[in-house]
């Protein structure tokens, strides 16, 4: 079998992902068995473990060779090798990958579609009611506040009351929050506001935002709020305002199923934080990172109420999401009409004076006409490639964007292998961007995340302008 094709079977999270930690091709198993439930015996007479994993700057993901890395893959690659020492090829058990969206990961291994999660996932009651869990990996974990550089200054828990937090609801910090709702309001303050996250959103991809001023506050695990502090150093990372400090983190299996949790336990007990493979792993991943440029700070948000008219108004008339756009066009230019690219491409939308002839909206030098251009062309290139797909309208935009930057014949591509390969073709996020970080690298893939991630700040932006607005007939009512 060809190598690049053994390299997309280890993003496929429905075909056999690889074998870990070995030279050897990988088995042929039967694509079409989907669910098989079982303890290790039946693993090891099937010779496959089903490892199901976040797609995670942290925890796994796939290099521009096709190399699957992470602190989960190299953990896992470990057992790997424990669970196969001394055994001869054909006796082996081999690990596949399937990456798998966080709030997935219960279901599907309770489902049979996994046999083990390897997710940093916290033990809770919630969570021990539906899975067994193996010897922590780590304890006394803290769960801690993380602010901007720009978010007012904390001085304890309560100082929470009535700010909001970014989060993914499928963590254990929703259970944090709500243990700290409960003690706001029995002493009668106002509760924290949660703000779900997107669910393709790790801790670290928050986090990024909350460096850039996205985002105010959030909650995580002190060691990644630690770790990825050598990255973004605009954070704050409050160590004294603790949601839950007794955290244990381990890996997940199913009910019943004490073979493998035995395999677990003895692997643990040698792999956890604390020994030596622990701790190398932990700082092995904090390397190669791009920042979110601020996209709320005073001069930004100037520029983003001077244009956001403009924006409006063409947003309407050729029928696309104006927060959209104007998330391209911060991204393009950070929304500065003076900028001119080596290429020749103008303004905020960075237009090619060529194509701005042709779209015949005037002198794209300006700022309306250049805004214009722009959204008429994303338009135009949503409509012819991507008008009659079985896509969401959210979708349909994103996919744009990338034709946008990588040309719709490459993105076209990119669909038909993602199919191949069990991915939807039709999904951008976690499905063909993982296609278009193996063949064509990050900035396709950098370039579509950053609008997303700037469209999500706009919108809390607005969300923010409309709770203030609400709020001013009130501060009349109290003045008279």
């Amino acid at each position: 079998m060809a190598r690049w094709l053994l390299v997309l079977l280890l993003m496929s999270p429905f075909l056999p992902m690889t074998h870990a930690a070995t030279d050897e091709q990988p088995l042929k198993f039967d694509t079409k068995v989907n669910t098989v439930l079982g303890d290790y015996d039946v693993m090891k007479e099937r010779r496959v473990i089903r490892v199901l994993i976040p797609y995670s700057k942290t925890f796994y993901f796939i290099d521009n060779r096709g190399t699957q890395r992470g602190i989960m893959v190299e953990l896992m690659q470990q057992f790997d090798k424990q669970i196969n020492k001394g055994l001869k090829p054909s006796k082996k058990t081999h690990l596949l990958f399937i990456p798998t969206a966080r709030d997935q990961l219960i279901p599907q291994l309770i489902a049979g579609r996994g046999d083990i999660i390897a997710a940093n996932l916290t033990i809770t009651p919630e969570r021990e009611k539906l899975v067994d869990f193996s010897a922590p990996l780590a304890k006394n974990v803290r769960e801690v506040v993380i602010a901007s550089g720009k978010a007012p200054e904390l001085t304890t828990a309560e100082s929470l009351s009535g700010k909001s937090l970014f989060v993914n609801p499928s963590t254990s910090y929703i259970s944090s929050i709500v243990t700290l709702n409960k003690s706001l309001t029995e002493k009668q303050l106002p509760p924290a506001i949660v703000i779900k996250a997107p669910g393709n959103f790790e801790p670290e991809d928050i986090l990024e935002m909350v460096n850039a001023n996205l985002a105010d506050y959030t909650v995580v695990d002190r060691y990644l709020a630690i770790l990825w502090k050598q990255i973004y150093p605009n954070i704050v990372v409050y160590e004294n305002i603790t949601l839950r400090d007794d955290g244990s983190i381990a890996l997940a299996m199913r009910k019943n199923s004490p073979l493998l949790k035995a395999q677990l336990d003895k692997f643990t007990a040698s792999h956890k934080i604390g020994t030596s493979f622990g701790n190398q792993q932990v700082y092995k991943y904090l390397r190669n990172t791009k920042w979110v440029k601020d996209a709320r700070s005073e001069e930004e948000i100037n520029k983003f109420n001077q244009v956001t008219e403009i924006f409006r108004k063409y947003g309407a008339q050729y029928n696309v999401d104006w927060l959209l756009m104007a998330a391209q066009g911060y991204q393009e230019s950070r929304l500065d009409q003076s900028v001119r690219s080596k290429s020749g491409a103008i303004g905020v939308m960075q237009v090619l004076p060529t194509t701005g002839k042709e779209l015949k909206v005037g002198d794209i030098s300006l700022i309306d006409p250049n805004i214009n251009a722009g959204v008429k062309y994303i338009r135009f290139m949503r409509d012819r490639y991507f008008a009659d797909e079985p896509m969401s309208d959210m979708n349909k935009m994103l996919f744009t964007f990338a034709s946008y930057n990588a040309g719709p014949a490459k993105i076209a591509r990119l669909r038909k292998e993602a199919t191949k390969n069990g991915l939807d073709p039709n999904i951008w996020f976690n499905n063909v961007e993982r296609i278009a970080q193996l063949r064509i690298g990050n900035e396709t893939v950098q370039y579509v995340s950053n609008i997303f991630k700037y469209y999500i700040a706009y919108q809390l932006i607005m969300e923010q302008i409309k709770a203030r607005k609400a709020e001013l007939p009130v501060a009349a009512s109290t003045a008279e």
